[in-house]
């Protein structure tokens, strides 16, 4: 059975976790570690991505695709469904493997950055042009600077931003509040655009998307 386009809806849960969903087809993007605080969602998911794995035994796993979990660099097709890993191979050590993916649901085109630290290598930015929807690392170390968030989102030009990582109610681990990349981004003076429930979107909607927009969603 082959997927069928529909409306997107995108659901935010804390750190780098997301449901995006179109029709039935549910991807579901670093499911919460229990570990941190947040409480993990329960829904079932035709994708899993993994964008930071543990490595036992040292040494660099080889990519998988298991049952709709995806971990690490590689092209997957599900249901007409793409996904591009690209590894992270200056972050990646023998303990963990990082990774980011490019999804592409009909013709709308998903980034998910995960626990990017550095700036990207110019190899994989290359893949990345005409980006829908980009969800970046916000709330600063252990992760990119709000600095280097702001100029890859510049460098990329996506339609859509959707922060990651920041500091939310019962996070455990410290993280920076969203309002130090709000106003790297944008500027102090400027007005914020207040958090919502969750996006709903479609491809035409995209089509009138001139400037980059940052959607901030509640978790």
């Amino acid at each position: 059975m082959l997927y069928v386009a529909q409306l997107m809806t995108i659901t935010f849960y804390g750190e780098g976790c997301f449901k995006a969903q179109s029709g039935d087809f549910v991807i579901l993007a670093d499911p919460i570690d229990p570990e941190s605080g947040l409480t993990p969602p329960r829904f079932k998911s035709n994708i899993i991505l993994k964008t930071l794995v543990s490595v036992s035994g040292g040494g660099s796993p080889a990519p998988t695709f298991d049952s709709g979990f995806i971990c690490g660099a590689g092209e997957y097709n599900i249901k007409e469904i793409n996904v591009n890993g690209f590894s992270l191979t200056k972050e990646s050590t023998e303990k963990f493997l990082k990774t980011i993916y490019l999804v592409q649901i009909e013709n709308i085109r998903l980034c998910f950055l995960g626990h990017l630290s550095e700036a990207l290598d110019p190899a994989i930015l290359e893949h990345l042009e005409g980006l829908d929807v980009l969800f970046v690392p916000a709330g600063g170390q252990p992760f990119i600077s709000q600095n280097l968030a702001a100029k890859i989102i510049k460098q990329l030009e996506p339609k859509i931003v959707i922060p990651s990582f920041y500091k939310i109610p019962g996070l455990k681990r410290q993280a920076n509040d969203l309002k130090l990349f709000l106003e790297e981004f944008n500027g102090p003076k400027e007005r914020q655009t207040e958090p919502q429930e969750k996006l709903v979107i479609k491809k035409k909607d995209l089509a009138d998307v001139k400037k980059t927009t940052i959607i901030i969603l509640k978790p």
